[in-house]
């Protein structure tokens, strides 16, 4: 009988443990464990794996203590522009959205986009305008805005980099380093059918040109599903994750190589992405129901739960 499982991630980075209060370390860690044991619960009530991912990235997109949806961060220009990427590992249909502004949960838009779309990919406006033709209503630009992301950009546009999320967060009491953090949410799932699928959202870089657009959104590169193999949602620095195909080739390596799910998403992580100076990490389910959560930051935002089993929670390497 086929193990469903569960895995989330809400960003990777350099972690600085003492900086951060038990209380703010709590409420991560609350979140994750709502998320994951409600993603749990839809598996165990014979859920689709699509349903489950993009319920769990809305869940994400909704919590403003992650760089997705509310919460995101900032251009150089003071505006909000969010990716998302959602992929059916049944039919490989997907669909993403990049560069977005109005969309409250761009998962929603992009599942609209792979459900009523013949194409993969919308940006911009007129991914707004497919998302609000599909009933999704359009939100204010301010709606994504906190007062700690607003620090943020500050502090980088005074330093002139574009920093990864969870890398700027407000000072002192941010588990993960002011200058290295990648604020990715992401999914993936294994369902009682024996079906997988992903899901990718983000809200960028702070301090990233406006139009920039990182692999989240991109099949293959920051989200990719297939029957065959694996399930992959990334984290990271997304030009790197964009040049390895990362989520990609981890499927590939288990195809081709007959390397196993653990061995792929290592060698991808801590070999290919490493060799160009990128950083982060991947949350992967294979169609075995094994779940591999490399990284090779600090540490990674991370929860898994089987169906029948206690979930897991995990922020540092060693917890």
């Amino acid at each position: 009988m086929v193990k469903a499982v569960i895995a989330i991630h809400g960003g990777a980075g350099a972690i600085t443990r003492a900086a951060m209060s038990d209380e703010k370390e709590q409420h991560y860690r609350q979140a994750l464990l709502d998320i994951v044991t409600h993603g749990q619960q839809m598996l165990a009530q014979g859920a689709s794996a699509l349903d489950v991912v993009t319920e769990a990235v809305r869940q994400l997109e909704e919590c403003p203590l992650f760089n997705a949806g509310k919460g995101a961060v900032f251009t150089h220009q003071g505006t909000h522009e969010l990716d998302a990427c959602v992929m059916d590992g049944r039919t490989l249909n997907v669909g993403a959205v990049a560069g977005v502004c109005r969309v409250r949960n761009p998962v929603l838009a992009a599942r609209a986009v792979l459900e009523q779309s013949p194409h993969v990919l919308f940006i911009g406006e007129g991914a707004e305008q497919f998302a609000e033709a599909q009933g999704l209503t359009p939100v204010a630009a301010d709606y994504f805005s906190t007062p700690d992301r607003w620090e943020q950009l500050q502090r980088a546009l005074n330093s002139d980099e574009a920093v990864l999320d969870h890398d700027g967060a407000a000072g002192g009491d941010d588990p993960l380093d002011p200058d290295r953090k990648f604020g990715t949410v992401g999914a993936v799932a294994l369902d009682l059918e024996g079906n997988l699928a992903a899901a990718t959202s983000t809200g960028g870089m702070t301090n990233k040109q406006a139009g920039r657009v990182g692999d989240s959104p991109l099949p293959g590169a920051g989200c990719y599903a297939s029957n065959d193999s694996v399930a992959v949602s990334c984290t990271g620095t997304g030009e790197v994750f964009i040049r390895t195909l990362a989520a990609y080739d981890v499927a590939a390596q288990m195809r081709y190589a007959g390397r196993t799910l653990q061995q792929a998403s290592v060698n991808v992580i801590h070999d290919s992405v490493l060799e160009l100076g990128g950083s982060g990490g991947l949350i992967a389910v294979d169609r075995e129901g094994n779940v591999a959560l490399p990284f090779n930051s600090e540490g990674m935002y991370r929860a898994s739960a089987r169906v029948g089993e206690a979930a897991d929670v995990a922020i540092y390497r060693d917890s």
